[in-house]
């Protein structure tokens, strides 16, 4: 091999010529092996080594531009500016349509793409502007109470990885020489929580766990989709770093699996290895320790201490060649060292952001995601002809709480409030209440309304944190709410250098005392009105002392609102007064009497459950939840609401399973709507007034208590899951309602008998009985009975999303072959047992539609 490098090199000086290219290592006719290797020879080592940190500097001499690693794209570009917003990953899972979540990752690929593109133009190399995507999120969402379980897929292994393949085929596209840009699943392996002690927490399980839950996933990332990267977890995992673990990142990524791609660390975990896992002593230690055992790219700067380990001989330069090789080639295979930078992706503008076909897209993903989970004498679909409607909740009107987390920010969207409003007939009242905050007593606060504003509202954007000399940009808008996800707010400014001017006029269409508040995160705010200071903040301060005022109806007040952001990672801004709380309780009461019916609009936000966040409220801590219950205060409200004899239909929102125990037996009708993305408050609408037929279903299991679970920090499987929880639950993974009903045939099976190396087939018949055309997703479950092993009780093996008209049927097939019937043993084994094995078709994992057969 190095004979036939060499040999390649005599001659390439007169093929660089030919081409205008300076260096081998730019010419794109080249193979990838041999332009990295004519690449990395030509660095010191103090060059390697920054080109291992995910701020990669340029090295001018040799024109290579600065990059940045670190890009998101979860359900959506993310923190990068204005993009189509897709339902969050739980939701994408709920929709049980692995093409159609395919094609989603398509366009946001499509649309990173543009971004990359637009800020090549610029100039600009930041973060959140690169073609490495950290995404999907494909662990085990095994315990309900993890934060950032709403970022996965769900419990299940099959359902997980048919869903990661699919999402990481369509970032990564099917160009044979380059790549869309490269999905990153994520964090491998044994990863889900708890937040607080991620750090320094050691993940404990036994062989069998391994391989039959936490790491199928991952390997169909690898084997079948093809990911050319993978992010190491925080945690430890059986005593080593996840991110230094020679088990994980060589023995079974690399020799197993076969991965030719790199490994980054999760942002500080190589840090994480000496300082909280106290494993070794010294950051070049941890450094060697982690790039030895196969983390290529570090996020974070411990790797600058690299040069301090090849001088203790606890690395090589070599070993650092072997690792910078991978990300060199990942560059390569994106285009970033063509000598034009001219790849097939180019062309692609930023027309294709929020494009009207991707906007689209995104809703009719948020109406599959969408899970109906009661509806007691078929209350839903409402009549758009209804007279009046009761919309009450801290969801309601929120334009925020449908992005989930790792979102980016769309220019168009519908709170779930719009969507109702755009819904119903021009005859018809709506009366909004917010009702109560999402998890705290305290007086509720809403956004100032679009009609309580007199004309647009004058924005002035600065490239500074001080509002110093000329705008770089000015535009208007209508209302002050925004939570930009540490990207800018437009796309010239740099996150966390900037600073905004609101000019505008309030004409309020009450007369009575309120007071105004300003709620910010990352940043300080000063607000007047009428030329004088109302409310000021200091650094960073998120909550100050509301200021009341009296202001008269229709009069006209001149207010001026000035952000400085100081902190990218924070920024948000809201202008809210407590229009509601003046009025009292009563009015509220007052309107439900009146209405036909309520819909409720609550549940939780990604500002209750998330990424190691600083909340500590009753149920939850740190990003995680300790109960599984409804915020009280909304559960107060409910049976409040509910005592006044109106039909209430439940819009739950979250990323997680909910333990609504009252909820579910008193309330007329609940539908799960996830965090939907920017067409949600659309779909919401289309679903409670009839214009699609719900066909989510649950990628998790719903426990009626916390106390039904095993502890957070245990890893074993036991007790947990649909595959391996005993007792009765609330609603079963892979439930969902529809307004028409289906009903099965018993199973019928191709051979009654099957040798361990044969194939068997097994159909049911699925009718339409009910009066609604719609969708349901047939599911295939295997259960070995005679088992020598613990198994799980079921095993999801299959699914099919089908569309029937009313009174259709259709057969449906499911294969039958080596890999259903392959169970786990002890040592994380696969092997097949002669026995009687029960298959399961239906609806959800609790269907007892069963037929048994025999494998000899």
């Amino acid at each position: 091999m190095k004979k036939s490098i060499v040999f390649l090199l005599m001659f390439m000086p007169l093929f660089v010529v030919s081409q205008n290219v300076k260096y081998p290592f730019q010419d794109s006719a080249l193979d990838a092996e041999v332009r990295a290797d004519d690449f990395i020879q030509r660095l010191s080592l103090s060059e390697k080594i920054a080109q291992m940190q995910d701020v990669a500097p340029a090295i001018e001499r040799l024109g290579i531009p600065k990059y940045n690693w670190w890009n998101e794209c979860l359900h959506g570009v993310a923190r990068a500016g204005s993009a189509t917003s897709f339902p969050q990953a739980i939701g994408m899972a709920a929709t049980f349509n692995v093409p159609l979540i395919n094609k989603v990752a398509s366009v946001i690929s499509t649309e990173a793409r543009a971004k990359y593109n637009h800020s090549i133009k610029l100039g600009q190399h930041n973060r959140y502007q690169g073609l490495t995507m950290w995404t999907p999120n494909i662990n085990i969402f095994r315990d309900p109470r993890w934060g950032r379980g709403q970022e996965t897929y769900g419990e299940d292994p099959y359902l997980t990885s048919k869903m990661g393949v699919a999402f990481i085929k369509g970032l990564q596209g099917d160009n044979p020489n380059y790549f869309k840009v490269i999905a990153t699943p994520k964090h491998f392996a044994v990863h889900s929580g708890p937040e607080h002690n991620r750090h320094s927490f050691n993940a404990y399980t036994d062989k069998k766990d391994l391989w039959e839950t936490y790491l199928p996933a991952f390997e169909a990332a690898i084997v079948e989709g093809k990911a050319f990267s993978v992010m190491s977890a925080y945690n430890r995992y059986l005593g080593a770093s996840a991110t230094a673990s020679k088990l994980l990142l060589n023995d079974i990524l690399r020799e197993k699996w076969g991965f030719e791609g790199y490994v980054v660390s999760d942002c500080g975990a190589v840090y994480d290895i000496y300082k909280f896992h106290e494993i070794v002593e010294t950051a070049e230690e941890a450094s060697a320790l982690a790039v030895k055992a196969g983390c290529d790219l570090n996020c974070g700067n411990t790797y600058a201490h690299l040069d301090k380990a090849v001088e203790k001989g606890l690395i090589t330069e070599k070993e650092i060649d072997i690792a910078l090789k991978r990300l060199i080639i990942a560059k390569i295979k994106l285009g970033l060292l063509n000598v034009d930078g001219k790849t097939p992706f180019s062309d692609i503008s930023n027309d294709s952001l929020e494009s009207e076909a991707h906007q689209k897209l995104a809703l009719k993903t948020a109406r599959e995601s969408m899970v109906l989970l009661k509806n007691e004498n078929n209350i839903l679909p409402l009549s758009n002809s209804i007279k009046s409607i009761a919309v009450i909740g801290p969801n309601a009107n929120d334009r925020h709480f449908v992005l989930g987390n790792y979102f980016g920010t769309p220019t168009y969207s519908k709170t779930i409030l719009e969507g109702i409003k755009e819904q119903v007939s021009k005859k018809t009242k709506v009366h909004y209440f917010k009702g109560v905050n999402i998890a705290d007593d305290k007086p509720v606060f809403d956004v100032v309304g679009n009609k309580n504003y007199h004309g647009k509202i004058k924005v002035e954007y600065y490239n500074n944190s001080n509002l110093e000399g000329d705008p770089s940009v000015i535009k208007t808008l209508n209302y002050i709410d925004f939570d930009w996800g540490g990207a800018a707010p437009v796309d010239v400014l740099e996150p966390g250098n900037f600073s905004i001017r609101y000019s505008g006029i309030i004409k309020p269409d009450f007369t009575g005392e309120v007071a105004l508040n300003v709620l910010i995160s990352g940043g300080t705010f000063k607000l007047m009105v009428d030329g004088k200071q109302i409310l000021e903040s200091s650094n960073n301060q998120e909550e100050v002392e509301p200021k009341a005022m009296f202001l008269e109806k229709n009069k006209k007040y001149n207010f001026v609102l000035e952000y400085k952001c100081t902190n990218p990672w924070l920024a948000s801004l809201q202008l809210l007064w407590d229009i509601e709380h003046r009025m009292g309780k009563e009015r509220m009461i007052e309107k439900v009497k009146e209405s036909d019916v309520v819909v409720y609009v609550g549940g939780i936000s990604a500002r209750l459950e998330g990424e190691e966040m600083p909340v500590n409220v009753e149920g939850f801590y740190k990003g995680d939840r300790t109960n599984l219950k409804l915020p009280k205060v909304q559960h107060e409200l409910l049976k409040e609401l509910n005592s006044l004899g109106k039909p209430i239909v439940f819009v739950l929102t979250g990323g997680s399973a909910m333990a609504i125990n009252w909820e579910q037996e008193n309330l007329d009708a609940i539908l799960n709507v996830w965090y939907p993305g920017q067409g949600g408050g659309e779909a919401t609408a289309d679903i409670l007034f009839g214009n699609y037929n719900p066909s989510g279903k649950l990628p998790v299991t719903f426990y009626k208590s916390v106390e039904d679970l095993p502890p957070f920090e245990d890893y074993h499987m036991k007790g947990r899951t649909y595959r391996y929880f005993n007792g009765d639950v609330l609603y079963p993974f892979g439930y969902g309602l529809s307004f028409t009903d289906f009903t099965y045939s018993k199973p019928v099976l191709d051979k009654k008998e099957m040798g361990k190396d044969d194939s068997n087939k097994v159909s049911v018949i699925v009718t339409n009985t009910g009066d609604f055309d719609g969708e349901t997703v047939v599911q295939f479950y295997i259960n070995d009975k005679e088992a020598s092993v613990a198994t799980p009780q079921k095993s999801l093996k299959g699914f099919q999303k089908i569309f029937l008209k009313k009174g259709a049927s259709q057969k449906v097939e499911f294969d039958i072959t080596s890999d259903v019937l392959s169970i786990f043993d002890t040592n994380g084994n696969t092997f097949i047992e002669s026995g009687i094995f029960e298959v399961f078709v239906g609806e959800n994992s609790a269907t007892t539609n069963k037929e048994t057969f025999i494998v000899k």
